[in-house]
């Protein structure tokens, strides 16, 4: 039997610890050893209060108790994304995780609502959305298993202390065999022939070897980028944002969905958890400076600050490959787009997901390299129009950011999505991205896209038939929901924490 192989993770924060426990929980140890390098001096950046239901993928595959995690990490559930004023001021959407009206009927529902509009009708897209209604009356419980129940027609996912859910993956990890070094690297060997990583000097004068490394390094991306000199594709013409100031605040109502509100220069997050809520104003320096933004979310805030805000400087874009050599990068060392869509946690847990199934034995198969930055290319490419969407559809005319995004010009890709869903209120579909059609709908239909016409399949009910069907659906939605516990007893009952008065340090992330 050949020798395991000896991974290097450079860096803990979500990224290093998601990426330990994934591979000590999924590779057997004959096949792998992991070691993790990181130093309590160097501070994390953090990705992310808010998640997607993917992790709960992830949490499965690895096996974590969800209830324990939730504990551990002060968690609230989520449904979805309300989006404030983004497309004109005064303008009110959210995104839902789960479908628009009946189970197994998303790929025709939307047309139906559109006939139905142009019928008289005055309910809006997500007046069908069984997450959408539950979260706008702070209502939860766990998904139906059945997959024709009503209950199943959506799912959720977490806000969660990013650095406590970094902490709790530690332990895992280290319970299952991860191999923690603390120390500072102070030089990368690198093979003089094959330009491969050999080892990380540290500064205490040991030297960690292995076979792959993952850099998990942060914005630094010491391994990806500065080492082996991996370029940098700057997305910033279409997410001209670069600055996010983030604070938390006392605990205020714990609904069940993120707030992203538009400012004069950007946006605004509001994130529930059960000890605080998170607040933060992503911002571009283009239209606003750095001490207005500040100044700007403190006086937005609804409950009393806990803590001094803080800056984080970033560039919205991503490394030309995610994998060169021996080394593969993973979160922010890989690229980053701003949190409008609570993505980043998504993004580490698909390029950790693509590892485990692509994992190279000593020496790396190019095709393997190959086929795992074509996937990652996929995923940040369509993420990156999902997102650039929102500021695209627009309609504001009140300050100069929104003007700019609104007339600014978008990669043909989103051009295209868009053109075909204002003909004729097509959705693509594809297999290898986050975001499935009910995400793109709530955004087109959200923000003010309402499509020239709907498909002929719409038309096989009478007129007066069809209205009368998505009111009787509508009215059983609400009477599910209000069925339902109001979601912070539902969280005492199923995960509720021990709560500290005071945030720790770990509590301000992005």
């Amino acid at each position: 039997m050949s020798e395991p192989l000896d991974i290097v993770i450079l860096g803990g924060g979500t990224a290093g610890w998601m990426a330990a426990t994934a591979l000590v929980s999924l590779i057997p140890p004959t096949r792998c050893r992991v070691r993790l390098v990181e130093s309590e001096e160097i501070g994390i950046v953090g990705v992310g209060e808010a998640t997607f239901p993917e992790i709960r993928n992830f949490n499965d595959a690895v096996g974590i108790d969800e209830a324990e995690m939730m504990r551990a990490t002060k968690a609230a559930f989520k449904l979805g994304i309300q989006f404030v004023d983004w497309g004109f001021k005064g303008s009110n959407y959210i995104h839902p995780f789960g479908v628009h009206g009946p189970v197994g009927m998303d790929h025709i529902f939307h047309h139906r609502w559109l006939r139905a509009r142009g019928l008289g009708s005055k309910r809006e897209i997500q007046d069908y959305s069984f997450a959408a209604l539950a979260a706008r009356d702070c209502r939860f419980q766990l998904p139906e298993t059945r997959s024709t129940a009503l209950e199943s027609a959506y799912t959720y996912a977490y806000h969660f202390d990013a650095g406590l859910y970094a902490v709790y993956l530690r332990v895992l990890a280290e319970q299952r065999g991860v191999v923690r070094t603390e120390g500072k690297v102070r030089d990368v060997i690198q093979d003089p022939e094959t330009g491969n990583i050999r080892s990380l000097l540290l500064e205490s004068g040991e030297a960690i070897s292995g076979d792959l490394f993952i850099d998990c390094s942060g914005f630094r991306s010491l391994l990806l980028g500065k080492t082996l000199g991996v370029g940098w594709e700057d997305w910033s013409k279409w997410l001209p944002c670069d600055r996010a100031v983030a604070v938390p605040s006392e605990r205020d109502e714990l609904s069940p969905y993120t707030r992203s509100t538009a400012m004069e220069a950007g946006w605004r997050w509001r994130i529930p958890l059960q000890h605080r809520t998170g607040n933060g104003y992503v911002f571009s320096t283009g239209f606003i400076d750095e001490d207005e933004a500040a100044a700007s979310l403190m006086r937005s805030l609804e409950t009393k600050a806990l803590a001094e805000p803080r800056m984080l400087k970033f560039q919205a874009g991503r490394r030309l490959v995610n994998w060169e050599k021996n080394c593969v990068a993973v979160g922010l060392a890989g690229g980053f787009l701003e949190p409008l869509e609570s993505t980043s946690i998504y993004l580490i847990q698909v390029a950790i997901m693509q590892l485990v199934l692509l994992l190279p034995g000593k020496i790396v198969d190019p095709r393997l390299r190959d086929e795992f930055n074509r996937l990652i290319d996929l995923q940040y490419k369509r993420i990156r129009d999902f997102l650039i969407l929102h500021y695209k559809l627009n309609r504001r005319d009140d300050a100069e950011i929104w003007r700019y995004a609104a007339a600014m010009d978008v990669p043909e890709s989103l051009t295209r999505k868009i053109e075909l869903f204002r003909h004729s209120a097509i959705i693509e579909r594809y297999r290898d991205g986050l975001f499935p059609p009910t995400s793109w709908l709530s955004v087109f239909i959200g923000q003010g896209l309402i499509p020239e016409r709907y498909s002929p399949l719409a038309d096989t009910m009478p007129g007066d038939s069809l209205v009368s069907h998505l009111d009787a659906f509508h009215t059983d939605l609400v009477d599910r929901v209000e069925e339902m516990r109001r979601h912070d007893r539902f969280i005492d009952l199923y995960c509720g924490a021990e709560l500290s008065a005071a945030p720790s340090a770990t509590e301000m992330r992005l």
